[in-house]
């Protein structure tokens, strides 16, 4: 469990989160979204430390990261899987090596123990038999599970996603929306998505964070978005063509 509470952030005169409280829980995919520059990144980056925030807190369970220790911190990000928008794979680096190098950065293992354990979070994602290749030798999806294997071999307690289906077709993007829930679930991972696709939404949207300007102005679940009123929602989730032709059917079947 994450929670957050009243974060602000600035950047000079500017504010980019305006007293953002809410929280993340365990063992659910939990999705931030909003239009570009409603303060998401910013959101996802000073949950993963990269950003301080001015005033409130951030804490994982019961201990807030601004009053954790340099060991403590160190611990922290032991405990954190992040995929990356567009994967982030090292190119000089088989599959076997890009999945093993968390394993080699925060674990003293043995080759083997390292080696068994690469192979069973990548027989978890369905890749089985891709060790020697690298990246740019399998696709976009392939590549988008490998970078999943990677977030998930130290076994994290937070899993963290940015945009996952960016660059995907639609099928393949369902397949690692489905994926990323199922290993939420599987673990008991508190999973963060940072999304604007509202196919995202509509799959795995066990509890969604809706910013605008920097505010938290609605949090529900997949159910619940497609039932309120709140018309910053609503313009939010019709703006999407798919979601234009449902509510032109709607209207036509009233």
């Amino acid at each position: 469990m994450i929670k957050i509470e009243n974060i602000r952030k600035s950047f000079g005169d500017e504010e980019i989160l305006k007293g953002i409280s809410t929280v993340f829980e365990k063992g659910k995919t939990n999705l931030i979204i909003g239009q570009s520059g409603s303060g998401k990144t910013v959101m996802l980056k000073c949950l993963l430390g990269l950003f301080q925030p001015e005033e409130g807190y951030i804490y994982y369970e019961d201990k807030a990261i601004q009053e954790m220790d340099e060991e403590q911190q160190r611990h922290l990000r032991e405990e954190i899987g992040m995929l990356f928008q567009g994967g982030a794979l090292f190119d000089s680096m088989t599959i076997e090596e890009n999945v093993m190098f968390p394993l080699r950065m925060f674990t003293k293992k043995k080759k083997t123990e390292m080696l068994a354990r690469v192979n069973e979070v990548l027989a978890r994602v369905n890749l089985e038999g891709v060790n020697r290749k690298y990246p740019a030798e399998i696709s976009g999806g392939m590549q988008k599970r490998v970078s999943i294997a990677r977030a998930i071999v130290n076994n994290p307690k937070y899993l963290f996603c940015d945009e996952p289906n960016s660059g995907l077709d639609p099928k393949t993007a369902t397949v690692i929306d489905n994926l990323i829930q199922e290993i939420t679930h599987e673990y008991s991972i508190t999973t963060v998505v940072v999304t604007h696709d509202m196919n995202s939404v509509m799959e795995i949207g066990e509890n969604i964070v809706f910013l605008k300007n920097g505010k938290l102005v609605w949090q529900g679940n997949n159910e619940d978005i497609f039932k309120t009123d709140n018309k910053d929602v609503t313009d939010f989730v019709y703006s999407s063509d798919l979601f234009k032709k449902i509510r032109d059917i709607q209207i036509e079947e009233q």
